[in-house]
């Protein structure tokens, strides 16, 4: 095909988006990089994810080299010691299986709908956002830029479920279904902590003066946390033991142990009212 003419608006274009390619910092398929370095690390931990050629326990070192590799690639323009980052990630890895064979336990126990171990670690959307965000986590306390929300984003379209990489989750974690769960990058959440879909952990304000400080709430242990609940602020913190219910909106603390619920007063409409104030 002959090359088409070009205006000079449309070359000087051209020629702007070259320079930009060329000042890039990581002109890699970063993205493609990322969904491969998580499914390759799921598959290394847990053999459900594996092919089947890869079953065998022969492949484990083999696995595990092309692990470092892959992260050692994709992190290089990123950090200064490349090496030194991806061997302190691959020392934390037997922490992060123990914590995810935590979570997987966690969630068996609790939802009826569950029928084993594999089945949780296969299918079940909160387990692949929990594992992909323990990877991005521990590259996040090593600060990798860019790489860990590359990998979180990931485990977002793959699931509906949005874990910045900053969050800190304890062992034991258990989300059901999942759908339009958000926990934001300073949220800190203790152990054997279960939650539902649509719960958000946010922050009261969105602004960049605020980037530095504790934004998001403190969940301690053994909380529960039904549908579609809204906790907001980094000095809001739920006690231990207490249970969010369904819809509810805190930005309060609360003690050990409490009870949250949303309650809402049906009413007969005076005759009079046009039904534009309402109250719950």
């Amino acid at each position: 095909m002959a090359d088409l003419p070009l205006s000079p608006s449309w070359s000087t274009f051209v020629d702007v988006l070259a320079e930009e390619r060329l000042s890039l910092a990581a002109p890699r398929p970063m993205r493609a990089m990322a969904e491969d370095f998580a499914l390759r690390t799921l598959a290394f931990l847990f053999p459900q994810f594996a092919r089947s050629e890869r079953i065998a326990p022969g492949s484990v070192r083999e696995d595990a080299q092309k692990i470092a590799a892959l992260l050692h690639e994709a992190i290089l323009p990123l950090v200064e010691n490349a090496a030194h980052v991806t061997s302190a990630f691959l020392d934390k890895l037997s922490a992060v299986h123990v914590a995810l064979l935590a979570d997987a336990q966690a969630i068996l126990a609790v939802d009826p709908a569950a029928e084993s171990m594999e089945e949780v670690v296969l299918a079940y959307p909160g387990f692949l956002a929990t594992a992909v965000h323990r990877f991005a986590h521990e590259l996040y306390q090593l600060d990798v830029p860019l790489f860990p929300r590359l990998l979180s984003e990931w485990a977002h379209g793959e699931t509906g479920i949005d874990i910045h990489p900053g969050a800190t989750i304890g062992q034991g974690f258990a989300i059901d279904h999942g759908t339009g769960v958000v926990i934001g990058e300073t949220s800190t959440i203790g152990e054997r902590v279960r939650i539902y879909q649509g719960v958000t952990l946010g922050a009261l304000a969105v602004s960049k003066r605020y980037a530095s400080r504790k934004r998001h709430p403190t969940i301690e242990s053994d909380v529960v946390i039904y549908a579609n609940a809204t906790i907001l602020g980094g000095d809001t913190v739920v006690g231990e033991g207490s249970i969010i219910g369904g819809n509810v909106w805190l930005t309060a603390s609360v003690p050990p142990r409490s009870v949250v619920q949303f309650s809402s007063r049906v009413e007969q409409r005076p005759s009079d009212d046009d039904g534009l104030e309402f109250h719950i």
